[in-house]
């Protein structure tokens, strides 16, 4: 019964972690200060690691100027492959493969009941974790521990560039399992080698994540 009543603590808990990263993670729009004011709220029920580094994260953000926040997450998340929040693309790059694998996110959250985002990618790890957290707990944690080598990949290259979006990231690999040595292994080389990449026979798609920039990524 205790064993039964902690692993319930700590579904609750992580759940909780993985709603105020998702928000944190969140681009910064006029929603942002009501969005913080709900991460409070939640914070007070989460405890240890996890909650000492999203409240690094919201520290931050509530010192940011609101313009040069938005700026911020535009040029670490949207204009930077190595910190895209989008989980195949480190999986599948750019290949044919990538859009099966961001059907098994669409066929979770519709095993679960609910239909996939209208204005995301159901592979960004926002609504990945908002769909942990407020929908199925256990498929939603399947998705992240399978897709642990790609956060893993974003935790380094944040905390690399100084973004005080890498604790939250790292908030979240405190709820899942410990990387091992080849899944360690793994991340470093796809972060210095990046994703797959295919340009025979593939059909025309508009990617997700824009193109590299003429200098750095």
């Amino acid at each position: 019964m205790k064993l039964l009543r902690r692993e319930r603590e700590f579904t609750l808990e992580h759940r909780l972690v993985w709603q105020v990263a998702s928000l944190l993670l969140a681009y910064p729009d006029e929603q942002h200060t009501g969005r913080l004011a709900t991460v409070d709220e939640l914070l007070a029920h989460v405890s240890g690691r996890p909650a000492e580094l999203l409240g690094r994260t919201v520290v931050a953000l509530r010192d940011a100027d609101p313009m040069r926040a938005a700026a911020a997450y535009v040029d670490t998340f949207d204009l930077r492959r190595r910190s895209t929040m989008y989980l195949t693309y480190w999986t599948a790059g750019d290949t044919r493969n990538r859009g099966s694998q961001m059907l098994a996110f669409t066929r979770a959250y519709r095993a679960a009941g609910v239909g996939p985002p209208r204005r995301e990618a159901p592979d960004h790890l926002p609504v990945v974790l908002e769909f942990a957290a407020t929908v199925d707990p256990e498929a939603g944690r399947r998705l992240l521990v399978e897709h642990r080598v790609p956060i893993e990949v974003l935790r380094q290259a944040l905390d690399g560039s100084d973004s005080f979006y890498a604790h939250a990231v790292a908030a979240v690999c405190q709820t899942l399992p410990t990387a091992n040595d080849h899944d360690v292994e793994r991340a470093r080389w796809l972060a210095a080698a990046g994703p797959p990449a295919e340009s025979v026979g593939l059909e025309p798609f508009t990617l997700t994540v824009p193109p590299r920039r003429a200098q750095g990524d």
